[in-house]
């Protein structure tokens, strides 16, 4: 509990849980974002806009003024004993009384050289000392300051002894890694750049180690489990492909190939199906489920969201119309009654396919036969889930869909306990959709583009990337876009809403109107992110653009250009235009993909809302890519060896107990 450590009260702790940090394990690894170095700047080096650190002597006592009841502007002059520096502060004003002459400050910002002038992000009452200070920047959350925050972690250190530590000792000798303890301490209290690096070297290193043990593990399950063998009748899949309003393209029917085989053989199948937006992966998915369900086999698709999984069950009702298929859907806000009545129908035996949330695993939930699960967006679900699935049923086959293509060599190693087949070719008669990076003074050439689609009798996406307004980013928001866009286009639309802030049924319902044409532009955050399926979309507006990174502005891309006609997408920014141009000149996931990977690290790549372990503390996938490795030969030397089989490292195999009993 947090309530015992000093400083933290229950109004504190439950502010603490809003990030993420309900116990004292959970704040000590509450990581820095970024570090600091407090290091005089030399003023004479330094060119206008360069960021500068310096300390000196206060010359006037400070002003304040009132720009408006929001914001004020603190200015006073820095004697720096070799300069007169002018600085400037944004709404610091309650600091006044405390910046007076004689008072030795230490000041960062940035510098204006031709007015020997500074507008500073933030002051220090303190002189910088010869050796320089390094300081830990954290998240914060309204009402808790970066200082309280590491004053927090450093009165909780004082009461930790020690910390589960699951790297080997002959691995951390083998690389002299630090001690774990002593590595999460310099994180929050650095001594020097030197000792930093290698505490944080461990912590990553350690991150990876668990992440390729676990993947290794179910690497090895799959290769020990027995599978499941099935006659799988091909003139039947045929004739039901036959019932199909289109023709499957070559790369959809390779991977049914695979697929097939798979399913055919004694092993267990754990495929991975990806494919770029619009690839045609759901279909092949369904198809898989038919194989399995003329085998005499039940089966499950899995969803990362409600809205995601209503549109797959009617999807299924649609494509298997003509057969004799029972299918059904389970949600976690599926009444009690109903619930009672599918899971008897299940165990029983008389529901073939069941569709739904990550409801579908819970324990409650008894298959009588299941032979195949299909897990959508599966890069939501992390390796945990994927080891909870393989024990739902007699050692189910597995297929995961990801509408996130990444590179061949990542896909090998984090997706190391799958074969990896690619999609690449779309279903005949898509358009590109043609995308254009676009400034915020050109809104109304945007705005002539949305009411040319509007009148044509077609549907718009707008994305913001915040809920509400924030003092510190001056970003459009939900709120603000609706007011606006009712302005220019309400004569002639129905606007839409809908956030993260919303609950499930709120969701639903906006996105139901949209998809019945109720509403003709909906305005969203990202959750229209996954799998929605609007034909009649034509249009999608996303607004500072450059917060995303170039594969999440795909996945976004990719909610048009579902139907015949032209369909366009555009990026509002006035910052990182020239990054934004990859997509205006090709529609190519696995190319964006990688220029994503080159540019910013693989954060992006598997969205802002990445599930479990998915979602490391400190390591980066391509950062780090060389640690992974190691860190994935390390991990399967180590199950491999005899220490690990007779019970030596307790702590790894209580690890991976709790995950396969889903603790």
């Amino acid at each position: 509990m947090l309530d015992n450590i000093k400083g933290i009260g229950p109004k504190t702790a439950t502010n603490l849980t809003k990030i993420g940090i309900e116990t004292k394990y959970d704040l000590i690894t509450y990581y820095p974002y970024r570090f600091n170095v407090l290091k005089r700047s030399n003023v004479r080096d330094l060119e206008t806009d360069d960021k500068i650190i310096i300390d000196g002597i206060v010359e006037n006592n400070a002003t304040v003024f009132f720009i408006n009841k929001k914001m004020n502007k603190m200015q006073f002059r820095l004697n720096t004993g070799e300069y007169i520096l002018k600085v400037s502060i944004f709404n610091r004003g309650f600091l006044k009384n405390k910046i007076i002459v004689g008072t030795k400050l230490t000041v960062i910002g940035k510098y204006d050289k031709k007015n020997s002038s500074i507008v500073a992000s933030d002051i220090k009452f303190e002189l910088l000392t010869e050796t320089p200070k390094i300081e830990p920047i954290y998240h914060t959350i309204s009402g808790i300051s970066n200082s309280q925050i590491n004053q927090f972690i450093k009165n909780a250190l004082l009461e930790t002894n020690s910390v589960d530590n699951y790297v080997p000792e002959y691995i951390s000798e083998k690389y002299k890694l630090r001690n774990k303890l002593e590595s999460i301490i310099e994180v929050h209290t650095p001594t020097t750049e030197k000792n930093l690096n290698k505490a944080i070297n461990f912590l990553k290193y350690e991150e990876l180690f668990i992440f390729m043990l676990k993947i290794n593990f179910l690497k090895q399950s799959r290769l020990t489990e027995g599978g499941i063998s099935r006659d799988i009748d091909q003139r039947k899949v045929e004739d039901f492909i036959k019932t199909l309003p289109f023709t499957l393209t070559e790369d959809q029917q390779n991977s049914l190939n695979e697929i097939k085989t798979d399913m055919s053989s004694t092993k267990v199948m754990k495929r991975l199906l990806q494919g770029d937006v619009g690839s045609g992966k759901t279909i092949v998915a369904i198809i898989s489920l038919y194989m399995n369900y003329i085998s005499g086999m039940q089966g499950a698709l899995m969803a990362p969201t409600e809205v995601l999984a209503i549109q797959h069950y009617n999807t299924i009702i649609k494509v298997f119309e003509h057969t004799d298929i029972k299918f059904a859907l389970l949600l976690g806000k599926t009444k009690a009654k109903e619930r009672k009545e599918i899971l008897t129908k299940l165990n029983n035996n008389e529901i073939d396919i069941l569709i739904g949330t990550h409801a579908l695993f819970s324990d409650d939930v008894v298959y009588n036969s299941l032979g195949l699960v299909v897990t959508d967006e599966q890069h939501r679900f992390g390796v945990n889930q994927r080891l909870l699935l393989s024990k739902k049923g007699n050692s189910p086959d597995i297929l995961y869909l990801s509408a996130t293509p990444i590179p061949r060599t990542y896909a090998l190693t984090i997706y190391g306990d799958m074969d990896v087949t690619s999609i690449k070719t779309k279903p005949s008669g898509r358009l590109p959709v043609k995308t254009y990076v676009k400034k915020t003074t050109e809104i109304k050439n945007v705005l002539d583009m949305m009411q040319k689609e509007l009148r044509l009798g077609h549907q718009i996406y707008v994305i913001s990337p915040l809920i509400e307004e924030s003092d510190k980013i001056e970003l459009e928001n939900v709120y603000e876009l609706k007011e606006k866009m009712e302005k220019a286009l309400g004569k002639i639309a129905t606007i839409g809403l809908m956030h993260g802030k919303m609950n499930s049924e709120e969701k639903e319902t906006a996105m139901t109107q949209f998809k019945e044409n109720k509403t003709q532009i909906l305005i969203s955050t990202t959750v229209i992110e996954v799998g929605i399926d609007v034909s009649n979309a034509t249009m999608i507006v996303i607004f500072d653009s450059y917060r995303f990174g170039l594969s999440q502005l795909h996945q976004l891309r990719g909610r048009v250009g579902r139907n015949e006609y032209e369909n366009y997408c555009v990026l509002i920014s006035d910052k990182e235009t020239e990054r934004l141009t990859v997509l205006e000149q090709t529609n190519d996931g696995f190319k964006i993909s990688e220029e994503d990977f080159r540019l910013r690290g693989s954060g992006d790549l598997f969205g802002t809302r990445q599930s479990g372990d998915m979602k490391f503390l400190l390591a980066d996938i391509k950062q780090d890519f060389p640690i992974l490795l190691k860190a994935k030969n390390d991990s399967q030397e180590l199950l491999d060896g005899k220490d690990y089989k007779d019970g030596k490292y307790p702590l790894i195999r209580e690890m991976i107990d709790k995950i396969t009993k889903n603790e």
